[in-house]
């Protein structure tokens, strides 16, 4: 039961974008078009989970035993840039257009707070292996519902002839990402 909460907590609850603010740069920079939502999500759901995992086996299996547990913030980021490169030349390699439109934003997963947040919540709040791999994959995914939801409607927003034009563009969409934080708040009460 546990593991579900700390699933759809993750999602839902504390979602790192809408509820914790984390992560904003790149929600607001790749959500223009869903394609490349779509690819983001999925880059930053697989960075997610391995930095979880890796910074859990770095911190519980080298830092902790050589007490040196104050350098996990320069070990979880190591981790983060290492797993990032690996990313980036699979989808250069695999899918030339998607790393094209990604663009800057790729390599900004490295410093992207999200990534480095769900590998300290896993620590400071002592989850096991299994829960920080959860934690990590729920994080992920409350990432990508919100980037590909927030694209879908930007593409339709852009589709709209009638917008005042001092609200076109970036001034909506922060609009609309507010809204969507103010509509995932609805969701606090789920699980007590």
């Amino acid at each position: 039961m546990r593991i579900f909460i700390i699933l759809f907590s993750a999602i839902l609850i504390n979602n790192f974008v809408l509820s914790r603010f984390l992560g904003i740069c790149s929600f607001l920079g790749v959500s223009k078009k869903t394609d490349t939502a779509f690819g983001m999500g999925l880059a930053v759901t697989f960075v997610m989970t391995l930095a979880s995992i890796i910074s859990y086996v770095v911190y519980h299996f080298i830092l902790v035993p050589l007490n040196i547990k104050y350098l996990y913030t320069v070990a979880f980021i190591l981790v983060i840039a290492a797993l990032v490169q690996f990313v980036e030349m699979v989808i250069q390699k695999t899918s030339p257009a998607l790393y094209k439109a990604l663009g800057i934003y790729l390599p900004l997963i490295t410093t992207n707070c999200a990534v480095l947040a769900v590998a300290v919540i896993n620590m400071n709040e002592n989850y096991n292996f299994i829960e920080s791999i959860v934690n990590g994959i729920g994080a992920a995914l409350g990432y990508f519902l919100a980037i590909v939801l927030l694209a879908g409607i930007r593409e339709r927003i852009d589709n709209n002839e009638s917008m005042p034009l001092a609200l076109k563009g970036f001034p909506i969409s922060l609009i609309t990402a507010g809204l969507m934080s103010i509509a995932f708040l609805g969701f606090q009460g789920l699980i007590k």
